[in-house]
């Protein structure tokens, strides 16, 4: 089979998952009001279906940084951090993350899947392990596969299958690193941290926590994971990302390991990529303070939470293992998936389908993310929905 003949091979696949007309995948978003309502086509739909987790898309903070960045450094760095694409506010920005979590060293990367794969890679080379949840972000895969390192997967939020795996590595563990996601995106569940650190410490290895979907939403001040369960000194590194609490674009790595900094020197992600925007790194500078701040954020954010996963538990459907803001529903093929997110787009409800391979184990998944911007009236009008729904796909 040619290149051509397999691109048109995985077109002739997608096909067969999505029937003519349906449009599921890469839907445009003609115009967006607010954090919470957008136009696809001719309808007016409530977004379900955002990582906007804390509402900022629209916050007047970050727009403003955002406006007064391009006014006065324009649109883009046209560089590396390596050549001219290192500019104050990147490093304004590092030392604030660094602040934030109270560690001693930040990168920040261009992409959240960049920091993944940059630190990933940075870190392991040929002749390590790492040891990575089946779970894991497909940026977590790619950063194992570009390191050349020995990659070992282990059962979802199983620690006694991590411990088994480690047990097998014998003196390998002190060179294996382990990785693991605070909230994982398509299920929604949470690490097992507390249990996950105690084996690494026990085994001597590292352990890298991506907090892409739990940063802003866990802890007092929306650290994520670590700090909701007073693990902060245990990390040996944090990863995540600007596009979802922070509404950006973007990642970084924390770490209270000095090496840290000299990761830039060996990173190709890093190295090789034009740095983030002026406006990029404004907005996020703007956005990270609105999320230390932003206690009643995350407050109504878990109230619309608990107010959907218990509405869907009581129409019928299976759902994640737990409430939070990312809420999916396990349907047992890909055509009652399509069904469901048909009938919700019909009633100007707009949410993710997932479908194999993207789902894990296979599933068919509606996917819903809660905002903290989203009213009680607007969670009631989708509870409703789903209720009304339940019917064609039980």
């Amino acid at each position: 089979m040619s290149l051509l003949e397999k691109l048109d091979a995985a077109a002739a696949a997608r096909k067969a998952q999505l029937p003519e007309g349906i449009g599921a995948f890469g839907i445009p978003i003609e115009e967006s009001y607010s954090a919470t309502e957008a136009r696809i086509g001719k309808r007016r739909v409530l977004m379900l279906g955002t990582n906007n987790y804390l509402g900022l898309s629209f916050a007047p903070e970050c727009r403003e940084a955002a406006h007064q960045a391009i006014d006065q450094e324009g649109t883009g760095t046209t560089g590396s951090r390596m050549a001219n694409g290192n500019y104050y506010g990147h490093r304004a920005l590092e030392r604030e993350f660094a602040e934030f979590y109270k560690y001693r060293e930040c990168i920040v990367f261009t992409t959240g899947y960049q920091a993944n794969l940059g630190t990933i890679s940075g870190l392991v080379g040929a002749g390590d392990v790492v040891l990575i949840d089946g779970d894991a972000h497909a940026s977590i895969y790619d950063g194992c596969i570009l390191s050349g390192a020995d990659i070992i997967r282990f059962r979802h939020n199983d620690p006694a299958d991590l411990e088994k795996r480690l047990r097998r590595l014998g003196d390998r563990s002190r060179n294996t690193l382990i990785i693991i996601e605070g909230i994982y995106s398509m299920l929604g569940d949470q690490a097992p941290l507390a249990e996950i650190v105690q084996i690494k410490n026990t085994y001597q290895s590292t352990l890298l926590l991506d907090e892409a979907h739990s940063l802003g939403v866990l802890g007092e001040t929306g650290q994520g994971l670590v700090e909701k369960t007073g693990m902060n000194d245990e990390i040996d590194f944090i990863t995540g990302t600007f596009s979802k609490s922070l509404c950006g674009i973007g990642g970084f790595c924390v770490s209270n390991h000095p090496q840290l900094d000299q990761l830039r020197y060996v990173s190709h992600p890093y190295i090789f990529t034009a740095s983030p925007s002026p406006a990029t790194i404004a907005s996020t500078r703007a956005a990270l303070k609105l999320l230390q701040e932003g206690r009643l954020l995350r407050e109504r954010l878990w109230q619309n939470a608990h107010r959907l996963y218990s509405s869907l538990e009581k129409s019928g459907y299976r759902l994640g293992p737990q409430p939070g803001p990312i809420v999916a529903i396990l349907l047992d093929n890909p055509k009652q998936a399509l069904t469901l997110w048909n009938g919700l787009m019909e009633h100007d409800i707009y949410v993710n389908l997932v479908l194999p391979p993207a789902a894990p184990e296979g599933k068919s998944l509606v996917r819903c993310s809660i905002n903290a911007a989203h009213t009680t009236e607007q969670i009631d009008q989708v509870c409703d929905v789903f209720s009304k729904l339940h019917p064609i796909v039980a």
